[in-house]
């Protein structure tokens, strides 16, 4: 990674200026300012990112999405405060979910008494499928 200017004074006048904690220290010529370079945080695939907002708003918890996606349960609640998400009002219904390998879901969806009485929706989660399944509460 190379430093093309100063995080202080954006001059480009900079030079190394030895290690710290296996990191490159830099110095800055103009300012007399020194600086390490940021280290990179690790980044989740934007597909992860999408499928955890997808699952927030289908109405599971972010424990939930932590066990189904396998990202910390913190991490959702960031997403869902950085793309400032509000999870819908579901006061009839309640969503259940499966997670189904291609064949059990092909004989899960044989089953006609599976199809009726609840809206549902399938989408893909790595190689298997997960069904979410909305059924109005019982009085």
């Amino acid at each position: 990674m190379e430093i093309l200017a100063c995080p202080k004074c954006q001059s480009d006048t900079i030079v190394k200026s030895g290690i710290i904690k296996d990191r490159q220290r830099y110095l800055c010529k103009k300012c007399n300012y020194f600086f390490t370079v940021n280290k990179m945080g690790k980044k989740i695939d934007s597909y992860y990112v999408t499928k955890a907002l997808q699952l927030y708003l289908e109405g599971l918890s972010f424990r939930e999405i932590e066990r189904i996606i396998g990202v910390s349960h913190v991490t959702v609640s960031n997403w869902v405060k950085e793309f400032k998400l509000t999870k819908p009002n579901h006061t009839d219904y309640h969503p259940t979910y499966k997670i189904y390998n291609h064949l059990e879901l092909v004989e899960y969806l044989k089953d006609k008494s599976h199809l009726s009485g609840a809206g549902m929706i399938i989408t893909e989660l790595g190689d298997k499928f997960m069904l979410i399944k909305w059924e109005r509460f019982k009085d």
